[in-house]
């Protein structure tokens, strides 16, 4: 039986093999527990999905619970995939942050997935990744 919950503390272990099973470990530093320690660390809401204890999917989140919630890591084991878990991962961190718009990048593998789900796109996203790009 799957289940959903809201989680304070994920173990790094974990993370990094829900990330890899899912292939978001192609993007993320799983390579670098220091950095994936960071990254746990720094988020303030991580919604969960587990199949009895094992970390099958997880929702990482930076929010300020008032206006926006940037939803960072979505993964689901690829063995879990298409149940439906990554929508609850999201509607339970929406649920969560009710006043803020849920803001995500999509992975190049998942583009088509969330308009399938109901979420819009937006064309007005600019990065940065070095400070030294900037004009």
């Amino acid at each position: 039986m799957i289940t959903y919950q809201i989680e304070e503390k994920i173990e790094i272990e974990e993370f990094t093999q829900v990330l890899v099973n899912s292939t978001l470990g192609e993007r993320r530093p799983v390579n670098e527990p220091e950095r994936i320690t960071e990254m746990l660390q720094h988020a303030n809401l991580i919604a969960t999905a587990r199949d009895n204890g094992k970390l099958i999917g997880i929702s990482r989140s930076l929010t300020d619970f008032a206006f926006c919630t940037y939803l960072s890591d979505l993964a689901v084991d690829e063995n879990y995939q298409k149940k439906g878990i990554g929508k609850e991962l999201i509607r339970l961190t929406k649920e969560h942050t009710p006043k803020a718009t849920l803001i995500l990048l999509a992975a190049p593998k998942a583009v088509g997935y969330y308009p399938k789900i109901g979420m819009k796109q937006w064309e007005q996203c600019y990065i940065l990744n070095n400070v030294e790009d900037l004009k």
